[in-house]
């Protein structure tokens, strides 16, 4: 055996994979195991030749995500020794733009953000979730069946989003296409290249005809973005608005009708969508596992030395149920960290919050009959470390009653 080869078998050995269907189909199970095992600190492989620490103990999560000078989220170091084929790189790699910046960067890309989402009238945007939302019911009502990830999650949060950017549809769907590559790991690269010039196509086409969206107030921000940077801050608003949010509505959607705490007592008014939706976002947030940061040096944190230039993730599942900070009362409580937390927390929880409640609000009220087509243990989860997504959320809609005969 060769000493590459030795040094990889030692590594499956004693790193923990992260990117099998086995970790995707219980994913708490190995979280479970690695407390045991490993306490707050867990050596992880993101994919088979990329080794990371990945942090699953609320209180050292929270020191991380405050301190940018030891765990800075500028990967440029990182990467350089990783190929543009591997699958996890899209995700992790630096970009100019708040998520992968640190310091004087992050907080000129962050200013602009924030600027841009400010500016979304939460009032219209709910106007534009029911638009939306009605005619995808109206569309899986005639049909007996549905899938509620690829026939109401994701088109409902990928028209949104596009109507929030100023993005007309051709374009978007590039963007989605791409974006879905990045995010599930397969064919990756060319989802980046895709992704990246759909991107410049909508940030030419804002300059020559500006509108009431995020993208045109992007352009017009004092801090002067360019092309390129515009094309990265907008790549991070799709990553965060298509599969995150259309996984935060599924995960939810498959607890209301799974969970007798909720299924009927959010119909009866006892329990309300937003607290479906903060028991989801501490057992199973759409992003399961990220936050990534890049020690420029090593680091001791919890007794254990991280090495430099290594990915740190958060592990926002894993930390959200610590039994460090265990407690049976999540309604109304969110202190979990779905968001991250500290200075890369995300911008845009009021608006993500507002889309999931009205898309969930608007399909209960219109099928309040509908149930899962096949037992929750059957549902398949999509392979990969850092999204918790369900393949396909499918469910039975009973018609009418027939006429009674004359």
């Amino acid at each position: 055996m060769t000493t590459q080869a030795a040094a990889a078998a030692t590594s499956e050995l004693s790193h923990v994979p992260m990117y099998t269907p086995e970790f995707a189909a219980d994913p708490h199970g190995a979280y479970a195991e690695m407390r045991r095992r490993h306490g707050s600190l867990v050596p992880v492989l993101l994919d088979p030749d990329v080794p990371a620490t990945l942090v699953i103990g609320y209180h050292t999560a929270l020191r991380i995500l405050h301190d940018q000078e030891r765990f800075p989220a500028d990967p440029r170091r990182w990467e350089k020794d990783i190929p543009d084929s591997c699958p996890v790189k899209p995700m992790m790699e630096w970009r100019p733009n708040a998520l992968r910046s640190s310091g004087v960067e992050h907080a000129r890309y962050r200013k602009a953000n924030v600027f841009s989402l400010g500016g979304v009238d939460l009032h219209g945007l709910r106007a534009v979730v029911q638009d939306v939302a009605i005619g995808l019911i109206d569309e899986l009502g005639r049909a007996g069946t549905a899938d509620l990830i690829s026939q109401y999650a994701y088109p409902l949060a990928f028209q949104v989003l596009n109507t929030l950017l100023g993005c007309p549809s051709e374009i978007g769907h590039r963007v989605a296409v791409g974006m879905a590559k990045i995010f599930e790991g397969i064919d990756a690269e060319a989802g980046n290249a895709m992704l990246a010039g759909a991107l410049a196509e909508l940030v030419l086409l804002k300059k020559e005809r500006p509108g009431n969206d995020v993208t045109t107030r992007l352009l017009q921000h004092e801090s002067g973005l360019d092309v390129t940077e515009m094309v990265h801050q907008l790549a991070t608003l799709y990553g965060a608005g298509i599969e995150p949010q259309q996984n935060l509505i599924a995960n939810a959607l498959l607890l209301i009708l799974t969970d007798e705490r909720f299924s009927g007592d959010v119909l009866d008014g006892n329990l309300t969508v937003r607290d479906a939706l903060d028991e989801v976002l501490y057992q199973d947030p759409p992003m399961a596992n990220y936050a990534v940061s890049y020690p420029p040096y090593p680091v001791q944190i919890d007794g254990v030395w991280l090495p430099a230039d290594q990915p740190v993730l958060i592990s926002m599942s894993a930390c959200n149920n610590d039994p460090a900070i265990a407690s049976d009362q999540r309604a109304g409580n969110r202190a979990h960290l779905a968001w991250s937390a500290g200075p890369h927390a995300c911008p845009a929880q009021s608006a993500a919050y507002l889309i999931a409640q009205a898309a969930i609000d608007q399909i209960l009220d219109a099928l309040p009959e509908m149930e899962l087509a096949v037992p929750a243990d059957q549902l398949l989860w999509r392979p990969g470390p850092f999204a918790r997504a369900l393949a396909a959320l499918p469910v039975l809609i009973p018609g009418p009653p027939p006429a009674p005969p004359r």
